[in-house]
């Protein structure tokens, strides 16, 4: 690999132009005096009434003269060029040192240590803001990686049990102890429909995360959106005897969203199922909605299980589960509360979470921006 040729250093430059500004300012002088010096000091010269002196003495004056400022040229250069090395190497020894030291993190970054950063330094805002948006960066990078390798243990996770199903199933189909009977490939497919699912979620999610989801908007009433989300989750409520209630105003009803009705079809049955399973027998879950002047809200609440405070800034990660164990069991993937995160910011909304603490069930609100007039 060709390496890239390295020009001067910082101090070398600093240096050089100190020394072309001083040259040319010299030079400057140099001209002046030579032009108009001598004119000025003949004519003073011819002035004096006292005296009347020789044309010798006059250029012997003259002389002395352009003698004497030559030389106090050339100290006074020789003295300002010593001042600039001292002046550049101090800036240098100043400049040098924190430059180095974000050279250090960038170099730790670029190996892989998230974790590096750059103390702060008093040299002026301009490299305060530097080693701020540094930090910044290292934080966010520190924060994907932490996110990317959870990802992908919950994702092995997530894999590992209906891989493991599938593949129980098959070494016992070829061993004989199991036969491919209507319960065995009803199993299967409940396995592998899992898989699909969850490869169909994170690639949802995915491609909001990237801008890129694709969506549909147009203008829906929110009555329809509520009518639709609780028919299609009216059946599983009352296979587990949960109560499930439908509280909006005629005026919310009709009240106008611009949104891609699927899309927030599906972020209403997924909170709708999330409240289902964290709900036990006889429990209430109830969805409701509201408006202002600005906005359309859509709440679902529950006397559920609720969720600790620990937990609530963490609820809308993909994979997290408050209760890992108990999620699993009912096949959630942990990941449907960031679908609706996802979709609800693609639309421009906001989602928030709040509970009062185990026990205590939990509302999740969704905010739209209301349709304009």
């Amino acid at each position: 690999m060709k390496q890239q040729r390295r020009g001067a250093g910082l101090g070398t430059r600093i240096l050089a132009a100190l020394i072309v500004v001083l040259c040319v300012a010299a030079v400057t002088a140099w001209l002046v005096a030579l032009i108009i010096g001598p004119l000025i000091f003949h004519d003073h010269m011819l002035m004096v009434e006292s005296v009347s002196p020789e044309p010798e003495v006059i250029t012997h004056a003259e002389e002395a003269f352009d003698a004497a400022w030559t030389l106090t040229l050339a100290l006074a250069l020789l003295a300002a060029v010593a001042t600039s090395v001292i002046v550049t190497l101090f800036l240098v020894r100043r400049i040098i040192s924190p430059i180095s030291t974000v050279r250090g993190a960038v170099t730790k970054v670029a190996d892989g240590d998230y974790t590096a950063r750059v103390p702060e330094v008093s040299m002026g805002a301009e490299f305060t803001e530097l080693m701020d948006a540094f930090n910044a960066m290292a934080s966010k990078l520190d924060q994907t990686e932490s996110t990317r390798k959870r990802l992908l243990s919950d994702l092995a996770h997530e894999m590992r049990t209906p891989v493991a199903t599938v593949d129980g199933y098959l070494e016992a189909m070829q061993d004989g102890v199991a036969h491919a009977d209507d319960q065995t490939l009803v199993m299967l497919r409940e396995q592998t429909a899992r898989l699909t699912r969850l490869a169909e979620d994170i690639s949802l999610v995915s491609a909001a995360e990237e801008r890129h989801l694709s969506l549909q908007p147009a203008p829906t009433q929110v009555g329809e959106l509520l009518t639709t989300a609780e028919g299609q989750t009216r059946g599983r409520y009352r296979e587990k005897r949960v109560n499930l209630f439908v509280d909006a105003t005629a005026q919310s009803q009709d009240i106008g969203v611009t949104v891609d009705s699927g899309r927030i079809g599906q972020v209403l049955t997924n909170l709708l199922d999330n409240a289902l399973h964290h709900t036990d027998p006889g429990d209430e879950v109830t969805l409701r909605a509201a408006h202002s002047t600005t906005s359309v809200t859509i709440e679902v609440a529950d006397t559920g299980h609720g969720i600790a405070t620990e937990h609530l800034p963490h609820v809308f990660e993909r994979f997290y589960r408050v209760d890992t164990a108990r999620d699993r069991q009912h096949g959630g993937s942990g990941i449907g509360l960031a679908i609706v995160r996802s979709i609800i910011t693609a639309h421009g909304g906001t989602v928030r979470a709040h509970s009062d603490g185990p026990g205590a069930g939990a509302v999740f609100t969704v905010e739209l921006p209301r349709q304009s007039e």
